[in-house]
């Protein structure tokens, strides 16, 4: 079993990289699909879910390659397969994408229904109840999404999400760009990656307006043409990284960012103490003295992001005084609150509200990562930690963050790659 070792109470210093967002690469990938030509994509984060995407596509048929570590060429010009692989869409939350943009292409998609993180009920029927409304006929069966158009192209529609949901609104959006006719998006959501993709398909020819509003208009083009196209830097990449410097102390440049996207993240950690400079595409994150507690309640975008709750938690278990983290967005993110008290932390969870009394110090202990960004915060736990940290189920970490142990290491971290006995074998070996 491969597993990150850390020996905590290591400041950190020095300059980190951010790599391409996560959560724009899964769209923007199979965004592809819908394109006649080759499609240069350029800051591609180098990481597990973008591995599976791609693996997708070329089961579906499309020719992928590599230019180099962060460019790829994605040519789907040939598409003829449209049933995507059972057993790998099964392991990636960001699969249901496809359903819009073969949808959209060929007017008929069949998706089984995506993994990923276990968060909680994550239904897809905003995105189902979008396509409907574009004139599709959807049914889940068997584990699969089955969508057809029975003209074989979708219609505009006037669509409203019954609440805010990122994969529902780039889904319809996805599926609105080859559409008959104007499709509107109310309710919809704001993140980035969302206005990622829109700049992404308007690049191939898409006329996509509002992205960045909670009002989205589509209106529908006859084709998308090939292009070049560099991905957005990753918010949460950043923030963790953030929240990392937050708990250990010291002061990193971290490059490669959007300052205004991390505006959520860095007025908490400013409020808690931490001194935040920020740059053209930078920010300086300095933090010597001792962390003041917070309030903090995750929302969609511009609020605090909820694929940040667990690392800003990593941090309030060092601040002084009793902070209450609010949960706003998905329903079972407090799993690793056991875990973090195997290293000593107090925390009480009643619903989606997590009370953390602040301690003097954690202490390392054996943590299982239940989720990425679960995984993610254990580390962000472990750097400041007394003693040594030992993190299982790292391949959950490793579908979001690239090279994250390099990074670390080489900021002063003590992390490492260990590979132990799997206990299984061990058992039946015995």
């Amino acid at each position: 079993m491969t597993k990150y070792q850390i020996r905590g109470g290591n400041p950190l210093h020095g300059e980190i990289e951010i790599s391409g967002a996560k959560n724009a690469a899964v769209a923007i990938i199979p965004a592809a699909l819908m394109v006649e030509g080759v499609c240069r994509i350029e800051n591609v984060p180098q990481i597990s879910d973008v591995t599976l995407i791609l693996q997708i596509l070329r089961e579906l048929g499309a020719n992928v390659r590599m230019v180099n570590r962060s460019t790829m060429d994605v040519d789907c010009s040939h598409i003829m397969n449209r049933r995507v692989p059972y057993d790998l869409a099964r392991r990636i939350r960001a699969s249901y994408y496809l359903v819009g943009a073969l949808l959209g292409r060929f007017g008929w998609a069949e998706v089984p229904l995506p993994g990923g993180c276990d968060l909680g009920g994550r239904p897809v029927d905003q995105h189902i109840k979008g396509f409907v409304t574009m004139g599709a006929e959807v049914e889940v069966r068997n584990g699969l999404i089955c969508a057809r158009v029975p003209d074989g192209r979708l219609s505009g529609g006037q669509i409203y999400l019954d609440m805010v949901s990122v994969g529902a609104t780039m889904n319809i959006m996805l599926a609105g760009t080859l559409a008959h006719g104007m499709t509107v998006i109310e309710n919809a959501a704001k993140e980035p990656h969302i206005v990622d993709l829109a700049n992404f398909l308007n690049s191939m020819g898409a006329n996509i307006m509002g992205a960045g509003t909670d009002v989205i208009k589509i209106r529908g083009v006859d084709h998308l043409r090939g292009g070049t196209y560099s991905i957005i830097p990753d918010q949460i990449e950043a923030g963790t990284y953030m929240t990392a410097v937050a708990s250990a102390g010291g002061e990193v440049l971290i490059r490669n960012v959007i300052p205004k996207h991390l505006d959520c993240i860095s007025a908490k950690l400013i409020e808690m103490g931490v001194d935040i400079e920020e740059h053209d595409d930078a920010v300086l994150v300095r933090r010597y003295g001792p962390l003041n507690r917070v309030n903090v309640k995750t929302m969609p975008y511009p609020g605090f992001p909820t694929d940040m709750q667990p690392q800003i938690a990593a941090v309030l278990c060092q601040a002084r005084g009793t902070s209450v983290l609010t949960e706003g967005v998905w329903e079972n993110r407090y799993r690793y609150v056991d875990e973090f008290r195997r290293m000593g932390a107090h925390i009480q969870v009643d619903g989606k509200v997590a009370v953390i009394e602040g301690t003097r110090f954690l202490t390392g202990a054996p943590l299982h990562a239940c989720d990425l960004r679960a995984g993610a915060a254990m580390v962000v736990a472990g750097l400041s930690a007394q003693g040594v940290t030992i993190i299982d189920g790292i391949h959950h970490i490793e579908r979001g963050y690239e090279m994250l142990v390099e990074k670390l290491a080489a900021v002063g971290a003590d992390i490492r790659i260990i590979n132990t006995p799997d206990e299984d074998s061990q058992s039946q070996v015995g």
